[in-house]
């Protein structure tokens, strides 16, 4: 704690154990029984959305009509900040999305229009205008409250909440339909312009960083938790390096965090950087040869689908270059999500035909019975799903190969709409990494073994293969991998029949 008195670590301290959130102030909540409550709430959106929502110009004055009063849009926001629970702000961003959307018969007017021009042959100035009212007919009436609410004081950090809440709605079903969803995706473009890379600070956290940086960050870690402010100190310490992401609007404000560790080599236990101390607190340069991305966390859930994390990468790599010259060794150390559910679906769906096994070769087969005592498929479920097996060393050694070359199969292998299925695995094998190595018992933690049966990735990114990587990915949909993934994908398709 060298460097800090005992009050700024207090301080630290308890902030790491304040909740993140802060409590709304108090919304319009109306008495006189649950459903004259509710019944004037109703009332009091209507109205508010009535009034806050700009009509649409008709399309020749829609650059002399002006802005609406700025009370307007910030008596919305207001408004909305109010209402306490769930429920009633999925109400309100319902009654926005279904009614302030398109106008559905102007949209099909100018479409007819433009066929009609198009028959006729007319010439291109008037199918361009044509084509550019259908163009301002498609605009939905809520993006021009979103629009003018971005320029308040605080507004572009309130849309951001404004998206959370929205998708938290949706994945609770508070809200749903092609309205909702429809507002959605308007919401998540304009939030993808307004936080595209020009308008993003890399920002690098230190112990010497504000305690509310540190609470901020250390919330956010979604990949594996901070414990405590030790936990804290040690992430961000010697060999360690930890970016994030601010908006101009907001800096010091973390939008998206990436934690790196700097070591001799590709890491292949996720132990051996959260919870081992570095070799001395003192860096010596001459033994960095490898920088290790291990965790990337969105810190603001309203950004979720926003491409932060790609310019991220590339910007830390950049800045590690320029502290470390000889540095050219750059993987990631991965998780594996949805491995074990994807393998326990696999067990459980062989174990509704007796007899049938296609995971396993029969020697493993056999191994795997006399060590749990029955049925391989069926003792194995219920020892994975338990985590009681990384208790026997005996079928630990005994699960590593059948397990290693079903994991390089699920990253491989298992696509969705041609992809990755996997969503770590998608998102670097889009920003044009290789699929490098599979390292088993690499993360013997609840959540690892949880997630993934203790099994982590390295995808290693060599720069200057980046660009073709991804492009072949993205386009052919071609996946790079290393001969290691590769011959336990071959052992896969040879022992394996799915």
């Amino acid at each position: 704690m060298r460097g800090f008195g005992p009050g700024r670590t207090a301080r630290c301290l308890l902030l790491l154990r304040v909740s993140p959130r802060p409590p709304r102030p108090p919304g319009p909540r109306l008495s006189s029984g649950p459903a004259a409550a509710s019944g004037a709430l109703e009332r009091a959106m209507d109205e508010l959305l009535r009034r806050a929502v700009p009509p649409t110009p008709v399309y020749e004055l829609r650059e002399k009509t002006p802005a609406p009063a700025e009370g307007q849009c910030a008596d919305f926001v207001s408004f909305y900040s109010g209402l306490a629970e769930v429920a009633e702000r999925a109400e309100l961003l319902g009654r926005l999305a279904r009614g302030f959307g398109v106008d559905h018969g102007q949209v099909a007017e100018q479409s007819a229009s433009v066929l009609q021009l198009r028959q006729q042959q007319r010439e291109a100035a008037v199918l361009l205008q044509a084509e550019d009212r259908l163009r301002y007919a498609l605009v939905p009436r809520y993006r021009g409250l979103f629009h003018h609410i971005s320029k308040l004081d605080g507004g572009v950090r309130f849309l951001v909440r404004l998206r959370a809440d929205l998708l938290e709605a949706q994945a609770l079903r508070l809200v749903e339909g092609p309205d909702v969803r429809e507002m959605n995706g308007v919401l998540k473009g304009m939030l993808s312009e307004w936080f595209s890379s020009g308008f993003l600070n890399l920002e690098r956290v230190t112990w010497h960083s504000s305690c509310e940086v540190l609470q901020k960050v250390s919330e956010s870690e979604a990949v594996h938790p901070v414990k405590s402010w030790m936990d804290m100190k040690r992430r961000v310490g010697p060999y360690r390096r930890c970016y994030f992401f601010s908006h101009c609007s907001t800096p010091g404000e973390p939008l998206i965090v990436l934690h790196v560790a700097l070591t001799s080599d590709i890491t292949s236990n996720i132990q051996a950087i959260v919870k081992e101390c570095p070799p001395s607190e003192t860096e010596e340069k001459n033994k960095i040869a490898a920088a290790i991305f291990y965790s990337i966390s969105l810190a603001q859930q309203g950004l979720q689908g926003v491409e932060l994390g790609t310019f991220l990468v590339k910007r830390v790599i950049k800045e590690l270059q320029k502290d470390f010259p000889h540095l050219g060794t750059f993987s990631s150390l991965s998780p594996i999500p949805g491995f074990t559910k994807w393998l326990l679906g696999l067990l459980n769906s062989q174990m509704k035909e007796l007899g049938r096994n296609e995971l396993f070769t029969d020697s493993e087969c056999k191994e795997l019975s006399e060590l749990t005592g029955g049925p391989a498929n069926e003792t194995l479920k219920a020892f994975l799903g338990s985590h009681e097996w990384v208790k026997s060393e005996k079928l630990v050694r005994a699960l590593q190969a059948p397990l290693m070359r079903l994991c390089a199969w699920y990253l491989y292998g298992e696509k969705h709409r041609g992809y990755a299925l996997n969503p770590v695995a998608n998102f670097h094998l889009q920003n044009g990494a290789v699929m490098w190595r599979i390292n088993w018992m690499a993360d013997t933690s609840l959540k690892g073994l949880s997630g993934s049966c203790g099994l982590m990735v390295n995808y290693r990114y060599f720069l200057d293969e980046t660009g073709p990587n991804s492009t072949a990915y993205l386009g052919s949909k071609s996946i790079k991998a290393s001969e290691q993934v590769l011959n336990l994908v071959a052992q896969f398709q040879k022992n394996s029949k799915l």
